[in-house]
Order: structure tokens, then sequence, then C-alpha cells
């Protein structure tokens, strides 16, 4: 997984490649009083099995715990993920 450059943004972060195409991404909205949905996750076929699914549910975690938000999911994956590690509101 090298040369990839994580960008964020209000909604969400993505993942270009060396050559700019997007090969990852997780989208998240406010739905008030400090919670915020895990709407989404994407991979590319190229980067699957090797991690980048849990590396974006953990960022968008410490993204929305770090403005003092909860995280709740709605993505399957992201449910899971957050399970799993004690993240559940």
């Amino acid at each position: 997984m090298a040369d990839l450059a994580w960008h964020e943004e209000k909604d969400g972060i993505y993942v270009l490649d060396g050559g700019g195409k997007r090969v990852a991404e997780i989208g998240f909205e406010d739905e008030g009083e400090g919670v915020w949905n895990i709407t989404h996750t994407w991979v590319d076929p190229s980067l699957r099995g090797q991690g980048m699914a849990s590396e974006l549910v953990e960022r968008a975690v410490r993204t929305i715990e770090d403005a003092g938000g909860v995280p709740r999911a709605s993505c399957s994956y992201a449910n899971a993920w957050l399970a799993r590690h004690g993240k559940r509101p």
C-alpha cells in the first residue's frame, strides 16, 4: 500500500494511488447531537484483503471522536468493526 495519499473531508476520507486514482473511501454524516453515521466503505479490488477497509474505519472513528462525536454505522462493515472494537454508542 505504498504511494497512497490520504485525504480527509468534512464528511469522509478517501485515498488516491500514485496516479491520482481514487482507490478507497469512507463516508460519514452528522446526525446531530454529536452522533456521526458511517454510511459506506469502499475499497478498490486491487487493495482488498490488505486491511484498507479496517484502516478507513479506524481513521474515521478517530476523526469523529477527536471532534467530540460518537460513531455509529449503517454500513455493515463499519458496524461489525465498531462491535469488534467496543465502539458502539
